[in-house]
């Protein structure tokens, strides 16, 4: 794992994780790690003689010794949380539908 310090202080670790034939997701770890909710993660798009093999897979280490600090912080912008918190507690993530945004009515009984 590499270590990466953005501009507001933070010291992150940066690894490489579901490498393909031509791309890899970086992921960048906060360092509490009480919670995941704080990672970040960015994909890296090779443009290696691997990434025209469709049978070919990026070897993490490379990628990692690919990867200057200026190519670090230029993902670490562009990252997105790996995570994101529910709207609203009782609605699981991604469901829609009619009762969406109505859950504090759901199961009430008026009489």
């Amino acid at each position: 794992m590499r270590r990466f310090t953005s501009r507001d202080g933070v010291e992150w670790g940066v690894e490489i994780a579901l490498p393909g034939a031509s791309n890899a997701m970086i992921i960048f770890r906060h360092p509490d790690r009480r919670t995941a909710r704080l990672d970040r993660y960015n994909w890296y798009l090779s443009k290696s003689p691997e990434a025209r093999s469709v049978t070919a897979r990026l070897s993490p280490d490379k990628v990692l010794q690919e990867l200057d600090d200026t190519s670090i912080a230029r993902l670490f912008l562009r990252s997105m949380p790996v995570s994101r918190p529910a709207i609203e507690p009782n609605l699981a993530l991604g469901s829609g539908g009619s009762a969406s945004g109505h859950s504090r009515g759901i199961g009430k009984v008026d009489h």
